[in-house]
């Protein structure tokens, strides 16, 4: 089961079925959407991705994901899960961009990335980030993620794998996540 986080001004916890539409619009947000996956997508391939959530994940616990609330709001997404092309754990976030340029992204990443060591006792944690994603970029080199290799996409694009080790994190992405159960 998706244990809730909680950060200095975030709150992750387990996606509701009321969690429905927020979960939609902030992926069909083009702002959003152009730094996750392949999207924009139709509406209807994300509200059965959101339904895949609860399946595939919760059900399975295959992996977490988590619904990032500030306040009684929903203002973002985040995950860790197994993924082949990085042969490991990756963290995957995303926030609205109404709470874009408050540190955030950061504050999140980190709340994630030390649950992968703290809790899943992962030695690594790795991150995949479209080229001009530089605040994203940022954020992660902040916290200690190292740039591993340039992955070219079909479209001709540059996403680059960034990881975090376990080393890096006592140095960089310190602060562990208060895990309420």
């Amino acid at each position: 089961m998706t244990p809730p986080l909680r950060s200095d001004r975030l709150l992750l916890e387990a996606y509701v079925p009321a969690d429905e539409d927020d979960f939609v619009a902030l992926f069909m947000d083009a702002k959003v959407s152009r730094w996750m996956g392949d999207g924009p997508w139709p509406e209807a391939e994300y509200r059965a991705t959101f339904a895949r959530i609860f399946t595939h994940a919760y059900q399975s616990e295959n992996f977490d994901v988590w619904a990032v609330r500030q306040g009684s709001r929903m203002v973002g997404h985040a995950e860790i899960k197994p993924a082949k092309v990085v042969e490991g754990h990756e963290l995957v976030y995303g926030l609205a961009p109404e709470v874009w340029g408050r540190g955030l992204g950061t504050e999140l990443a980190q709340t994630v990335t030390a649950y992968g060591f703290e809790t899943l006792n992962l030695e690594q944690v790795y991150a995949t980030v479209a080229e001009p994603n530089v605040a994203s970029l940022a954020a992660l080199r902040k916290l200690g993620f190292r740039h591993v290799r340039d992955i070219a996409e079909d479209d001709g694009t540059i996403t680059h794998l960034l990881s975090c080790g376990r080393a890096e994190q006592r140095v960089s992405c310190s602060g562990e996540p208060e895990i309420y159960r």
